[in-house]
């Protein structure tokens, strides 16, 4: 990959923050009950109607608990190593919410947990926005673009960025029929920067 430019583009819940694990403690104490862990849909996963996962999922995201969200497997000590040792600077782009206060606990979790120079631009959308239109402004740059959802890193691949997904559970059988690369972990991804 030649980057001449050492920036890369990422989303942060599932890639960065383990959003899954925060978000079903926090359903969890609300009564929900999981019904299938393996699939995206918050409807689905819970077994609720889509306009109620919509605002369960808008509740949380607004939450103060969105400030404390523990990180994604390594993604701390590769995601630092990806910065320091082989100079990449990333920008953040995640569909949160348009709440201020949600995106500025979101800034200070990640500045928090991976350092104050690591992140040069951060990018917010409002809950469960499409990302086309925001990486249409990064069309042509050969930077990578990792996602955990398929359909967003294809967006990517769409503008000319190089579409890389956190594998899960839910995606794993997606990423290679659809020309994507797939990581399991940062360290996978700081090998093949490498």
């Amino acid at each position: 990959m030649e980057n001449y430019e050492k920036v890369i583009l990422t989303d942060a819940d599932g890639v960065l923050f383990n959003w899954k694990y925060a978000f079903d403690v926090y359903a969890e104490k609300r009564g929900y009950v999981m019904v299938d862990k393996n699939v995206y849909d918050i409807a689905e996963c819970y077994g609720i109607p889509k306009k109620e996962a919509k605002r369960l999922v808008r509740d949380f995201n607004e939450s103060a608990a969105i400030g404390y969200l523990p990180p994604l497997r390594d993604a701390i000590h590769y995601v630092k190593k990806i910065h320091e040792e082989l100079g990449y600077v990333f920008h953040c782009i995640t569909s949160l919410s348009d709440d201020e206060n949600a995106q500025r606990l979101r800034t200070m979790n990640l500045k928090k947990l991976f350092g104050e120079t690591v992140f040069e631009k951060f990018t917010y959308l409002d809950t469960g926005a499409d990302k086309d239109e925001v990486l249409e402004k990064y069309r042509g740059k050969d930077y990578l673009w990792v996602e955990d959802k398929v359909e967003n890193a294809i967006a990517g691949a769409k503008v000319g960025l190089e579409g890389a997904v956190m594998k899960h559970g839910f995606n794993i059988h997606d990423i290679e029929p659809n020309g994507l690369t797939g990581f399991a972990t940062w360290k996978e991804i700081y090998e093949y920067l490498k």
